[in-house]
């Protein structure tokens, strides 16, 4: 009997990693459209000319992957159950030196938040990506606040993912191998996502 159980399927795997190098390569590029003093990181790119395209085309990228994957999960993603508030309540325990299990289904509850917020954030990124491409065509002030809002998004978006490394690698160990072989260790499931285990072991 297998040791694993599925958790991300092949699609799902490659749509997640094809926005996280995305989402690199707007970082890069994006600091050194904000501030002078990376403007160096073009180098990397070819220079700035070829920074900004990389930067235009790898927004495109991560929006199209982004709402993707977010649209494969919409339905785990909105739904909340009594367990996802005391979840929310306790901070999934995380801040607490008393263990407390919690059930919870595919995604616990700060997961699903922080997919509704990244669904929100690429729609936020996307518009406002779109209106600063091409400034003279939608007006001096809607490209000023277009701008104020891409950069609050793109701050959220650096602590939001900094958290997400953090809790599925050190934070919680066994959680990478989802996203790198598409599977965890049943002892994993139930100790994390016990609904979702129940669920797949009743097919």
């Amino acid at each position: 009997m297998s040791r694993y159980v599925e958790r991300f399927n092949v699609v799902e795997r490659v749509l997640h990693w094809t926005l996280v190098v995305a989402f690199f390569i707007l970082v890069f590029t994006g600091l050194g459209l904000y501030a002078r003093t990376f403007f160096g990181y073009f180098d990397f790119f070819g220079g700035p000319q070829q920074g900004i395209l990389f930067h235009k085309w790898a927004g495109v990228v991560f929006f199209t992957s982004s709402l993707l994957l977010a649209l494969s999960h919409l339905k785990e993603l909105f739904t909340f159950d009594q367990d996802d508030v005391l979840w929310l309540k306790k901070l999934g325990g995380y801040l607490s030196k008393e263990h407390e299990d919690i059930p919870q289904g595919k995604f616990n509850c700060g997961q699903k938040l922080f997919g509704i917020f990244s669904l929100v954030g690429t729609l936020v990124m996307g518009i406002t990506g779109i209106i600063i491409w091409d400034p003279a065509a939608f007006g001096r002030g809607l490209t000023q606040f277009s701008l104020m809002l891409h950069a609050l998004f793109f701050t959220l978006f650096m602590m939001g993912v900094v958290v997400h490394i953090y809790l599925t690698t050190l934070g919680n160990p066994g959680t990478i191998s989802s996203m790198l072989y598409g599977h965890v260790t049943k002892t994993w499931a139930k100790a994390h996502a016990v609904k979702w285990y129940r669920k797949v072991q009743k097919g």
